[in-house]
């Protein structure tokens, strides 16, 4: 068997369930998988995924400042639901209707330097009311950001892409949805 690329999908968000359920039907459950793709070299989404949170991690290398702040003042982070903390490194674990990726990375890339929390509270790191919004995807720059495909996405109801226009150029939110491709099975 081989995979063929047949679109970009872009930003899911709530549109998850509805759309990955969309693929079972059409193709067939377990004849689609999300994969990266930079250029022409095609990778595993786990692969993608760790080129994301190493965007976060040469963002805290580069801000000392601003790890210094959230490991001193917060006792972890979460994106959609404070419920998110219970992933842990894990980004197989996804209890809310929205992939929760970024609190995932941030603290993978946290860890990574060598520091860990040590405040008492959770950090919101998705809301644009939250202090933690500064850890949005849309505002970590992506550290290698040649390989950020300019082609165009689909657009699965979420309003086009909402990182171009509140965050910062080639984020790591931008590579994550713009590089993100659909692959189906196909016969030899």
């Amino acid at each position: 068997m081989k995979w063929k690329s047949v679109e970009r999908p872009g930003y899911l968000g709530k549109q998850r369930d509805r759309v990955e359920t969309m693929w079972d039907g059409k193709f067939g459950e377990g004849n689609w998988r999300i994969v990266y793709q930079t250029g022409d070299l095609v990778v595993p989404r786990f692969v993608g995924i760790k080129w994301f949170e190493d965007a976060y991690y040469h963002f805290l290398l580069d801000n000392p400042d601003k790890l210094d702040w959230l490991i001193t003042n917060y006792a972890d982070v979460y994106d959609t639901a404070p419920s998110n903390t219970n992933s842990g490194f894990d980004y197989s674990k996804q209890e809310t209707p929205n992939n929760h990726i970024h609190d995932i990375s941030l603290r993978s890339a946290v860890h990574r330097t060598g520091n860990w929390f040590t405040g008492d509270e959770l950090l919101n790191v998705r809301s644009t009311d939250s202090k933690g919004w500064i850890f949005s995807p849309c505002n970590i720059p992506f550290h290698l950001p040649h390989l950020i495909c300019k082609e165009p996405i689909k657009d699965y109801g979420n309003k086009g892409p909402w990182w171009d226009r509140k965050g910062v150029p080639n984020s790591a939110e931008a590579f994550y949805q713009r590089n993100k491709i659909l692959q189906v099975r196909v016969e030899d």
